[in-house]
Formats: C-alpha cells, structure tokens, sequence
C-alpha cells in the first residue's frame, strides 16, 4: 500500500502541481494550445489525484508488519488535515485554474487579450503548490 501511495502521490501531484505552476505562462504569452494544455492536465491529474487518497486510507488501515499495530487513524490531526487540505487543493484547481485557463483559451483563440487572467490564476496555482508542499510535510513529519 505504501508503494502504491507513493506512486500516486508522485506521478498524479507532481503533474498537477506543475501544471498549475506554468498555466499563467501560457496566457502570458498568448498560447492558445498551451493554455488548453494546462487545463487538460490540471483537470485529469485532479481526478487521478483520488487515488492518491484511496492508497493513503488503505495505507492507513493496514497493520504495520514491524509493530503489528494499525499504520495511522483519521482521527490523528496530520491525516485528517492532509485530506482535508488536498481537497482544499483540487478544489481550487477545478473551480478557479481550469475554468480560468478554458476561459483565457477562448479569448486567446477570439483574439483577445487573456493576460487580465493570468495573476488571479497564477496566484491560485501558488497556492495550491503550498498546500501540498504542507501535505509532504504532514506526511514525513506527522504531527500529533
């Protein structure tokens, strides 16, 4: 279980965040298919992310093969608070980054100006790389 968290965590966040990170380049330059691209990203690794927490809550659930006690429970504050800052987390990207980078496509594509966009979604996407910044900490740290 352990391994498949990892896994996830890895190749579904890492994504995630590094779309958010670099969407407001693609609207600072203008780039329509960038744009689309970050959004795309950002919305499937959100879903993907899921996974991320049905491996930790069956990591949780295991017993531990060197104490044989059970790994974690949700009534401790880093489990709880990591699941609740990851939906904090893919909220944010599916109701503000991906309907932003869909709107900045389509006036990009119009020929408009989409770089009014590009803080309030930059901005966001900072955020939300924080806040999993914080999760990994909770996870290594895991205070009581």
């Amino acid at each position: 279980m352990f391994v498949l968290h990892l896994i996830f965590a890895i190749f579904a966040i890492g994504p995630l965040v590094g779309a958010v990170m670099v969407a407001g380049r693609g609207i600072r330059k203008s780039d329509a298919s960038g744009t689309a691209s970050a959004a795309r990203t950002a919305q499937v690794y959100s879903y993907i992310s899921i996974l991320v927490i049905v491996f930790g809550f069956g990591l949780m659930s295991s017993k531990s093969p060197y104490t044989g006690k059970e790994v974690a429970s949700f009534g401790e504050l880093w489990i709880w608070l990591s699941a609740l800052l990851w939906l904090v987390a893919v909220a944010l990207t599916l109701a503000i980054i991906v309907p932003g980078l869909k709107k900045a496509t389509e006036l990009i594509r119009g020929g408009t100006d989409a770089k009014a966009i590009g803080p309030r979604i930059a901005a966001t996407g900072g955020v939300v790389a924080l806040i999993f910044v914080v999760i990994v900490v909770l996870m290594v740290y895991q205070p009581a």
